[in-house]
């Protein structure tokens, strides 16, 4: 009986140890996701009537994402993505840009 609890209690351990293995490679994994959504709604043009333009930038916890805006025109309507690499892009930012990248990092990482 005692041989038999002995097993059970070396088989619990390495299935403990095969779990913390993988918990530690999902929280390594987890840190290349999105995990910071900054959203900001903003009229492009003064003769469009509401804020249907929008920059959304989607960030991950090194602060690399990207962000998207969206320019709604009576005429037309363009969509740009910009890459960032922490927490800074090779490309110029517009003011809506940097607010919507600044709302996604105040966000806290899980």
């Amino acid at each position: 009986m005692m041989l038999g609890r002995i097993r059970e209690i070396e088989n619990l351990k390495q299935t403990v140890a095969e779990l913390q293995t993988k918990h530690q490679n999902l929280s390594a994994e987890s840190l290349n996701h999105i995990q910071r959504v900054g959203l900001i709604r903003f009229n492009a043009f003064d003769n469009t009537g509401s804020d249907l333009s929008f920059s959304l930038a989607l960030t991950d916890a090194a602060s690399n994402g990207f962000v998207l805006s969206g320019i709604y025109g009576r005429e037309e309507s363009r969509v740009y993505a910009k890459p960032i690499f922490g927490g800074e892009s090779t490309y110029m930012l517009t003011k809506e840009e940097k607010q919507a990248l600044q709302a996604a990092e105040k966000k806290e990482s899980k």
